[in-house]
């Protein structure tokens, strides 16, 4: 039985003792400050982080998907982050996965000692068709979750890349895997409560490794998102903004080239920026691997 009290995720706070007598100003002060602590934590982890996002992006050029596991609030923010790739990146929903001790129904109210099963994770990787090609992120604050160390073995027994990240040194999930990320934004306001610096640390990791990645394969042109899909009437003026602010048009032309693109930003701005029709325009992103700057 390992000691949770020794692990940093676990211990308390000297700065926040007294937070049973904080006023409410105080209290959203001390947390703000605590805060603090997880932009610092992620910094000393860039490095590995870049590893990820280098992984991530070889996974997606040759077919492969970026897969996240975790129990609880580790489990949660991976599932979150796969959602939002789809209306983001213009990706399937198979592209970026996201797996949570106990099912779906886990994301909105806790099921009881699924994240203490370590077959339950390989069975759920067998499900998917886990693929060589595939990277394998294992998520866990504590970095000891039996759940997701059962799915960086099965991961590495047929041959994923895998990454864990954890918000302790020297991780048991860290030594399962190819790359460990390990930042450590000290101990939580509310001791235990790893929904707190320790969440907001993988979440701000998770967006990196996600964004840089989609961003690698082509799913931005300068700073943005021209791969987004046009699901509501917000994003369809998005659409139709993203397609000025890269060539300069007025929106009724915008309008009308997104119109001819079936709704692609990308090729709208191939077509308007080169002054081609749409098919050529695809034909030219086609041939620069789904790159704007390269096919213009």
């Amino acid at each position: 039985m390992i000691d949770l009290a020794k692990l940093t995720t676990e211990s308390r706070n000297p700065r926040t003792m007294n937070l049973d007598e904080m006023s409410p100003l105080q209290l959203v002060s001390v947390m703000n400050q605590e805060d603090l602590c997880v932009v610092s934590a992620v910094k000393t982890v860039l490095p590995q982080v870049a590893i990820a996002v280098q992984w991530a992006k070889e996974a997606f050029e040759v077919g492969g998907r970026l897969i996240y596991f975790g129990a609880g609030t580790s489990g949660r923010l991976g599932v979150l982050d796969a959602v939002e790739c789809p209306p983001t990146f213009g990706v399937s929903s198979d592209v970026v996965v996201g797996l949570i001790a106990g099912g779906e129904r886990a994301f909105v109210r806790a099921v009881e000692g699924a994240e203490d099963d370590p077959e339950l994770c390989k069975k759920e990787l067998i499900a998917i068709n886990l693929k060589e090609s595939d990277l394998a992120v294992g998520l866990a604050a504590s970095g000891r979750t039996p759940y997701v160390i059962g799915g960086l073995r099965y991961a590495k027994e047929i041959g994923c890349r895998t990454v864990a990240i954890a918000c302790n040194k020297n991780s048991a999930i860290g030594k399962e895997a190819d790359l460990a990320i390990e930042p450590t934004p000290g101990p939580e306001v509310l001791t235990g409560s790893t929904r707190l610096k320790a969440g907001t640390a993988q979440k701000m990791i998770l967006n990196m490794i996600s964004t840089g990645s989609m961003v690698g394969i082509g799913k931005a042109y300068q700073n943005l998102m021209v791969d987004v899909q046009q699901t509501n009437n917000k994003l369809v003026v998005r659409a139709q903004n993203i397609t000025m602010a890269a060539t300069g048009c007025a929106r009724d032309e915008a309008a009308a080239a997104l119109h001819e693109a079936n709704g692609s930003a990308k090729v709208a701005i191939v077509m308007l920026l080169t002054k081609v029709s749409a098919k050529e325009a695809q034909n030219q992103l086609d041939a620069a691997q789904g790159h704007v700057r390269d096919a213009l």
